[in-house]
């Protein structure tokens, strides 16, 4: 029997520093806009609500690591976590949409956003579905395609949302998953290449995406139009220079710079902080994803790191596509940075996320370290064998 080990609270103290950061951020970034909503009454409303999730999440982190992360390997667990997820994936369209899209449901005044819970049931079904075929990874009809199908119900209903952002990071979970399990390449590269012939269609058939994609060539050129919030986003992180203009002295986020306290606060940490804030969000984030990756890789079972890979992989290529979104590297795209940005659904299931994490480090076993420590090749060689 596995012993069981100390909670990284190295990890866990990571954690809950992005998501208090991302708090402060967001009374930052949101105080005017509080404002203007309540007619100049509080400037608090969007930082109440982002710190009590925070608070939430971070309970709820501390609870799931004390769960044994094999409790997810049940097979109830499994096909319940995906009929709940695809029930309210499809829920969402009995709600009204918002600049387009149908992310959200609503009761009373709370929303939550069921495309952040696809981002760990994901990894949940993978883990357990490549770990009891283990010796059939490679066959086609009884792994492939049921791990295909899997990936084509949560992620196909979020792209029916417009949730394009979202079902990228889906199929980066996917991959990572699928080839730590051991897939063939062949494989690996046949899926690929249909998920970017998918991804080029999503963008050439529709005119919006078309017009992003322009406007990402060109931002400036498009400046009025589909390039002005990337352009705003260029202005605020360029203005804060290295040491930044202050923490709530940022000007981009006076109404210039569309959602500044959501998926373009990256933009407003820019601004106030610098160069210096922005590096220490990076470096926080690669800090997470060697913890993470370190307890995906010393798990004491398969199971354990594959479903370490699977969620790792969604919270780091999240944060990159987001990071990438705001400095224009890549096309403009709706989503969040994680732990930051502000959504009670994504700070909530993001910290639970890492609540597993932590679950699958307590169980690292005691020849896993001895050997990190050492570097042990004939401890590796038994591992593959």
């Amino acid at each position: 029997m596995v012993q069981e080990n100390r909670t990284d609270w190295f990890m866990f103290g990571l954690a809950a520093m992005l998501a208090l950061f991302g708090a402060l951020m967001v009374y930052s970034a949101s105080a005017m806009f509080s404002l203007k909503e309540t007619d100049s009454v509080s400037q608090n409303t969007y930082f109440y609500k982002q710190i009590g999730f925070t608070l939430m999440g971070l309970v709820a982190m501390f609870i799931v690591s004390r769960i044994d992360y094999h409790f997810y390997q049940k097979p109830w667990v499994v096909y319940g976590a995906i009929a709940v997820a695809a029930i309210l994936l499809i829920a969402v369209f009995a709600f009204p949409s918002i600049n387009g899209a149908r992310r959200w449901i609503r009761f009373s005044g709370i929303s939550f956003q069921p495309s952040e819970l696809a981002k760990i049931v994901l990894p949940i079904f993978l883990a357990y579905y490549l770990t009891k075929k283990e010796e059939m990874v490679g066959d086609l009809k009884s792994t492939v395609l049921p791990c295909i199908a899997g990936l084509g119900l949560l992620g196909g209903l979020v792209f029916l949302e417009k949730d394009l952002g979202t079902t990228i990071v889906l199929c980066a979970i996917f991959s990572a998953v699928y080839f730590a399990a051991g897939a063939r390449l062949t494989h690996i590269a046949s899926v690929a290449a249909v998920m970017v012939v998918g991804g080029a269609g999503a963008i050439f058939f529709a005119p919006w995406r078309v017009a992003r994609l322009m406007a990402f060539m060109d931002p400036f050129k498009y400046a009025a139009d589909e390039g002005y919030q990337v352009v705003q986003s260029l202005y605020a992180i360029g203005s804060g220079g290295v040491l930044g203009e202050g923490y709530a002295q940022g000007h981009q986020k006076l109404f210039y710079l569309p959602y500044p306290y959501s998926d373009f606060i990256f933009s407003v940490v820019g601004e106030e902080l610098g160069l210096v804030g922005t590096l220490a969000v990076v470096i926080a984030f690669g800090l997470l994803l060697w913890r993470g990756a370190r307890a995906a890789v010393l798990a004491p079972d398969r199971f354990g790191m594959l479903l370490g890979i699977g969620i790792i992989t969604g919270i780091i290529v999240q944060a990159l596509f987001n990071i990438s979104v705001v400095t224009s590297i890549l096309p403009a795209k709706g989503i969040p940075l994680p732990f930051i940005s502000y959504g009670g659904s994504s700070v909530v299931v993001t910290l639970i996320g890492v609540g597993v994490l932590l679950s699958i480090s307590r169980f690292a076993t005691g020849e896993a370290h001895v050997a990190e420590k050492v570097g042990s090749r004939a401890y590796r060689r038994r591992r593959t064998a």
